[in-house]
């Protein structure tokens, strides 16, 4: 076990659950730390139920395409926790991130704190000591009580599109779950948000309203669509035609447009050169991202392809079947593996027009949360799906091999995501 690995695993046994949705145990620690989520570059606040780590790609993108540098938190991380820190633009060294933890620890002298408080409280030290001219701060979940929500006067906030998601945390009604994810607008803060449906659009209206907050709304204060090739955006200051974004998926057209959409509403000096650059070389890996090399790629035949997304719920399904049809037709296998507080049947469903030749079921390894390969497969079968679980994802690749130019999608999961990049030898950097 590394020291990194050893330190987040006593950190980890601090309180006994992986989620608690409260402020009260980490404002004190901030407090004996110096109050360091005061002492941040401009903070620009997401949340959302999809579409959030891939916002912060693109707004990353553009602002470093336009000479500015940038603080990113996301969660959770894929292969190594470094990922979920990146400061001035380059992922937190090891050494830099035991020290950290290490003084954090060393503080919060034994108290109750979950796995996701403390770590976030360790984030801040390391923005707060290090220069940048923006911070984009990524929610865990939710928004009122999510461990980001202690930034007082943020720069801005963007709300990604809503839907069902942690119900058993935020509620069983896209109002309550809006209602979570509204109480990361602060009262003199712009706000940008994303396509929403009409349940949650109304929470998140009278919830700005009431910190007399004017958002701006995509599909009417802003649209951005792609034609002939490309990205045309469009607002009350003009039209940009523009390179489509680097990601793959029709969907990535709508997060783009919210990110760029940001960058003017919240007066980010980003010039159309510096969106044109950002989505050429926007990166964000396990978003629709094509494996075409590595150990596992090499387990199929030529013809083949291999991709991999992390979506995990019904609307990231949907996105990503969505993606699925615009490419050229093939025999499409899902490989895939889920947690159990996630019914497969709504994450296939988005798939059966999709009509796919195989569905070969996984566990998750080192997730005893997860479903069975078993599991997964019965209540697939279940469904209607040609299913058969697999006792690990070299043996569901051959398997998918004997397949002729079949398209193999390894998804359902961010965790099954990150044990494939660290077994394909691809490491986001």
């Amino acid at each position: 076990m590394s020291r990194t690995d050893a330190i987040l695993a006593r950190l980890s046994r601090l309180h006994p659950r992986l989620i608690d949705l409260s402020l009260e145990r980490m404002l004190p620690l901030l407090e004996r730390l110096g109050n360091p989520q005061d002492r941040l570059p401009p903070v620009i606040h997401v949340a959302g139920t999809n579409g959030k780590g891939s916002t912060i790609a693109h707004l990353r993108a553009f602002l470093e395409a336009a000479g500015k540098t940038v603080h990113v938190y996301n969660s959770p991380h894929l292969v190594r926790f470094n990922e979920r820190i990146r400061l001035a633009g380059k992922l937190v060294s090891t050494r830099r991130l035991n020290l950290a933890l290490e003084r954090v620890e060393k503080v919060n002298a034994g108290d109750p704190i979950t796995f996701f408080e403390v770590t976030t409280v360790t984030a801040f030290c390391l923005f707060a000591e290090t220069p940048a001219d923006y911070l984009l701060l990524e929610t865990g979940m939710g928004g009122t009580y999510d461990t980001t929500n202690v930034v007082k006067q943020p720069l801005g906030t963007v709300i990604t599109p809503i839907d069902y998601d942690h119900q058993g945390f935020l509620g069983d009604t896209l109002a309550e779950i809006a209602s979570s994810k509204a109480g990361i607008l602060k009262r003199g803060a712009r706000a940008v948000m994303g396509l929403q449906r009409d349940e949650a659009r109304q929470v998140l209206a009278r919830a700005a309203a009431r910190l007399g907050i004017v958002p701006l709304w995509q599909g009417e204060d802003f649209h951005g669509h792609a034609e002939d090739g490309r990205l045309v955006y469009q607002d009350e200051a003009g039209l940009l035609d523009l390179p489509p974004p680097a990601l793959a998926g029709p969907h990535q057209i709508d997060n783009a447009s919210l990110a760029i959409a940001a960058c003017r509403h919240f007066g980010l000096e980003v010039d159309e050169n510096s969106f044109a650059e950002g989505l050429r070389r926007v990166a964000w890996p396990a978003r629709m991202q094509a494996l075409t090399e590595g150990k596992l790629r090499a387990l199929l035949p030529p013809g083949h392809e291999l991709w991999l997304d992390g979506g995990h719920n019904a609307h990231g399904a949907a996105a990503l079947a969505r993606a699925i049809a615009q490419l050229p037709p093939r025999p499409l296998v899902l490989v895939m593996g889920m947690m159990n507080n996630r019914p497969p049947e709504d994450f296939l469903d988005a798939f059966r027009a999709l009509a796919p030749a195989a569905v070969l079921t996984l566990a998750i390894p080192g997730e005893p949360n997860a479903h069975t390969a078993s599991e997964l497969a019965a209540r697939a079968q279940k469904a209607g799906f040609a299913a058969r679980p697999q006792r690990s994802v070299g043996a569901a690749l051959r398997e998918a091999a004997r397949i002729g130019g079949a398209r193999v999608l390894i998804c359902g999961s961010l965790y099954l995501a990150g044990d494939i990049l660290a077994k394909n030898g691809t490491h986001p950097d």
